[in-house]
């Protein structure tokens, strides 16, 4: 394939969008795409969260998950593992996969939170 036909007129555009849809994810070309991804919108991609319409392979998807388990076990078992006392590590973070932004940190409950959340459960909204 040549892209000059797209100039001589023997190469649509419509085509060309077919044949770069239907590169395989490893490609350059669609690993050039999705690092080009504008974080707007990988944030709305991630709001879909439909990873089988995303452009990685089914078999790198199951890698993905098949190592997201392996470091879960790993992280249990030093949980088990460790002193009872010691502060425990943070779990794993899961690989990224295309289409949905790393997960937010959960905020942390302060003294005053705390304090106001008391308040809320006893009855003294003010």
């Amino acid at each position: 394939m040549d892209l000059l036909d797209l100039h001589r007129g023997r190469l649509s555009w419509r085509r060309l969008r077919i044949l770069i849809e239907g590169l395989p994810p490893h490609s350059r070309t669609m690993t050039a795409m999705r690092n080009d991804t504008p974080a707007e919108e990988l944030a709305k991609q991630a709001e879909g969260g439909e990873p089988e319409k995303a452009r990685w392979s089914q078999l790198e998807q199951l890698v993905a998950v098949v190592a997201d388990r392996v470091a879960r076990l790993e992280w249990v078992l030093l949980c088990v593992n460790i002193d009872k006392k010691s502060k425990r590590p943070d779990p794993p973070e899961p690989i990224r996969r295309p289409g949905a932004s790393p997960r937010k940190a959960k905020p942390k409950l302060n003294e005053n939170s705390a304090n106001r959340l008391f308040q809320l459960i006893q009855g003294g909204a003010e």
